[in-house]
C-alpha cells in the first residue's frame, strides 16, 4: 500500500468537499477547484478527511494511487492558502513591471519589451524591479507560469544574467582564458 496515498487528507473548515461521478470539488475562501478522478481509484470523505483507495494492487492503480491523494491535498491547500512562486531577474537593465495584476512586462535584453498575461486564477506581484512573484490557487499553473517566464530568458552560465527562481543556484563556467 503506498505510503503517501494511505494517508487521509484533512478539510479544514470552511472547505466543503463535492465528491461526484469520476470528480471532485473543492471550494474555500479563496476560490474553487474540480479535479477528474482516474478510473480505479476512489475518493470518500470520512467525517472532517478525504480518503483515496485503489481497487486493486493494479501497477497503473498503485501508480495513480499517491498522486490522486497529493493532487487532492494541493487543492485543498490552494483553496485555503494559496501557492506563489518567486522569481529572481539578474542582469544589468533586466527589470519587470506590473501592468495590473494579471499583466507584466519584461525588459530581458531584447530589442523590445516583453508582455506576459497571466491567464485565469494567477496574478502577479512586482514588490521591486528585480522579484516577480507568481501567485493563484492552483499549484500546477502557478509552476507552470512561473516556468514559462522563466523560459523567456534562462540564466546563462557564464555572467548568470536572466530570470530564476528565487534561491536557485546557477552553474557557474569559466571564461575564456588568456594565453
Amino acid at each position: 500500500m503506498s505510503r503517501v496515498g494511505r494517508a487521509p487528507i484533512p478539510v479544514p473548515s470552511g472547505v466543503t468537499v463535492v465528491v461526484g461521478d469520476g470528480s471532485v470539488d473543492i471550494t474555500g475562501p479563496h476560490g474553487s477547484l474540480s479535479r477528474q478522478i482516474p478510473a480505479g481509484i476512489s475518493v470518500t470523505q470520512q467525517g472532517d478527511a478525504l480518503v483515496v483507495e485503489r481497487q486493486d494492487d493494479e501497477r497503473r492503480n498503485r501508480a495513480l494511487h499517491g498522486l490522486t491523494r497529493s493532487l487532492l491535498a494541493n487543492m485543498v491547500t490552494g483553496v485555503t492558502d494559496g501557492f506563489s512562486k518567486e522569481l529572481e531577474i539578474v542582469g544589468v537593465g533586466y527589470r519587470a513591471a506590473a501592468q495590473g495584476p494579471a499583466a507584466l512586462e519584461l525588459a530581458l535584453g531584447f530589442s523590445h519589451a516583453v508582455k506576459v498575461a497571466a491567464p485565469d486564477g494567477i496574478t502577479f506581484d512586482v514588490p521591486s524591479p528585480t522579484r516577480i512573484v507568481v501567485k493563484g490557487i492552483d499549484k500546477e499553473r502557478v509552476g507552470q507560469v512561473a516556468a514559462d517566464i522563466r523560459k523567456l530568458r534562462k540564466p546563462e552560465p557564464y555572467k548568470g544574467k536572466g530570470v530564476r527562481y528565487a534561491g536557485e543556484r546557477v552553474l557557474r563556467k569559466a571564461g575564456k582564458a588568456a594565453k
